[in-house]
């Protein structure tokens, strides 16, 4: 650079000085050209990077999908077995209550028979009672003719202890 100085104190500039100022200062359009060339290739990058993420983000969801899709399936499959199983339990339900009518009429059959017996039972204790009932009568009777003929035999031989004592025998 090169200076002229001048008694006023200002500073005078050469056209080369200015040049090479203008030059240096304001960019040329090669810079200008750079400067757009790195940013399309910043740009560039960018786009594929969002290229990029859009596909990767695309399979995502489609594995996204798949794992729904095999999600469900498995879980409409375990729904199935739920239903099988609620099928099982209630034939083993519908056995149970059979069984239980079975056991119901089992009993209703031994209530019967326990009403026979009692019926018979009945029966029985009515015959005994008559048998009883006619042996305490001829119980009475032979207690009668025996009581008759101890107080006749009493009698007879009051007689006799009497006619013995006034010598009338």
């Amino acid at each position: 650079m090169e200076e002229r100085r001048e008694d006023n104190n200002e500073v005078s500039l050469d056209k080369k000085t200015i040049d090479v100022l203008v030059a240096n200062i304001i960019p040329t359009s090669k810079y200008f050209e750079a400067r757009f060339d790195h940013l399309q290739s910043q740009i560039d990058i960018i786009w594929k990077d969002v290229n990029d993420v859009k596909s990767e983000l695309k399979e995502f969801e489609k594995r996204v999908d798949s794992r729904f899709t095999e999600l469900k399936s498995d879980i409409d499959k375990r729904f199935e077995q739920v239903d099988k199983r609620f099928e099982q339990v209630d034939k083993r339900f519908e056995e149970v209550n059979k069984r239980f009518e079975q056991v119901d009429r089992r009993f209703e059959q031994i209530d019967k028979r326990f009403e026979q017996i009692e019926l018979k039972f009945d029966k029985l204790i009515e015959r005994i009672d008559t048998r009883i009932d006619a042996g305490m009568r001829e119980n009475r009777n032979f207690t009668l003719k025996l009581f008759t003929f101890a107080m006749t035999f009493s009698a007879i031989s009051i007689i006799a202890l009497i006619g013995r004592v006034l010598r009338l025998f």
